[in-house]
């Protein structure tokens, strides 16, 4: 952060007065005229707190595709199917158990256990062979979603998560003030705020997994010199089955956060595919937290475009990411 701040001090200023705008934004009372530009504050406050946390889903699922495509350079376009897969398999197992964390579990072993087949079968017989990587993975994750159609039909499916997850909580934001003088604060879903908590989490994690732990210096070793890493004793291929399992857990893991918070339906897998995508190359590949950043930006604008613009609000998630490659190819926080 301070380097970023040394060199880029004017954006650093810009996004230091950003938020600011924001945090007056949500815990000031709106006057008279701000209500008539932006409507009620309540909306504002909901729809920017749904961006982040959707931003929050989006990179639960980004993070394990920048695990597999931005570090690993395999183009793993099943990577949406994977996220299907898991929220199947662990609505199955929450349903017939009533355990909803034992579906999470799951969902995570199974889709990683799935991973590495397709490292092993897959990946490794196509290494450096972008084209033929894309292609197969296309195929898969096609003839993946009519296996998941035929087996799960066209039903939309709705997790029931612990009960302490339900409900909403009244956040220390107030919504207006009453002609009494009594004010009125805001409720947001439990479970959204989990979502977020959970996201953050996961960030953290993989970013000391990767910069502070052996493993994570051998994978990003293996990533630029496989040969030199393979010369001093280490399994590579090993490492890379590592890899690969965690991005392809975290998909699994993701399906089944993400069909909680909304639902499991076809189709979710190709949204989250693309989504990922446009937040990998938005944030940079091989990024951590340039895909919490890429994530939290797609995440903003896909909500505030359908709350304030809804005709044009899909448009914004395409014109960021063409901005973006305008602007700076590698990504917010990819290396040149």
């Amino acid at each position: 952060m301070r380097n970023f701040v040394e060199r880029h001090t004017f954006w650093a200023i810009v996004l230091l007065l950003v938020v600011a705008l924001f945090l007056l934004m949500i815990f000031a009372v709106w006057p008279d005229w701000l209500v008539e530009a932006m409507g009620r504050k309540k909306t504002f406050v909901n729809t920017l707190l749904n961006g982040i946390t959707l931003g929050g889903l989006y990179f639960l699922v980004a993070s394990g595709f920048t695990l597999i495509f931005g570090l690993m350079r395999n183009v793993n376009l099943a990577h949406g199917s994977m996220y299907l897969l898991g929220a199947y398999i662990g609505y199955e197992v929450a349903d017939r158990t009533g355990n909803w964390f034992l579906g999470l579990a799951v969902a995570f072993v199974a889709v990683a256990l799935s991973g590495i087949l397709l490292q092993v079968l897959i990946f490794r017989r196509m290494a450096d062979d972008d084209l033929r990587q894309t292609l197969v993975t296309i195929g898969i994750s096609i003839i993946a979603a009519d296996a998941m159609l035929a087996i799960w039909t066209g039903t939309t499916y709705q997790f029931s998560p612990p009960d302490w997850l339900f409900g909403a909580t009244t956040l220390p934001v107030v919504s207006v003030v009453k002609s009494s003088g009594a004010a009125v604060y805001i409720k947001y879903p439990v479970f959204r705020l989990v979502v977020l908590a959970i996201a953050v989490a996961v960030g953290i994690g993989l970013w000391v997994f990767l910069n502070r732990t052996r493993i994570g210096m051998m994978i990003r070793a293996g990533v630029n010199d496989r040969e030199m890493l393979s010369a001093s004793g280490v399994n590579v291929q090993l490492v890379f089955v590592l890899v690969f399992a965690i991005g392809a857990g975290l998909a699994g893991f993701a399906g089944v956060i993400g069909g909680t918070a909304l639902s499991v339906a076809p189709g979710e897998d190709i949204r989250y595919l693309l989504a990922s995508l446009v937040v990998v190359i938005v944030g940079g590949l091989g990024s951590i937290s340039g895909a919490a950043i890429g994530a939290l930006i797609i995440g903003l604008a896909e909500q505030f475009g359908l709350a304030y613009f809804p005709t044009y609000g899909v448009v914004l998630t395409f014109l960021i990411m063409v901005v973006v490659l305008a602007v700076r190819p590698q990504g917010l926080m990819g290396g040149r």
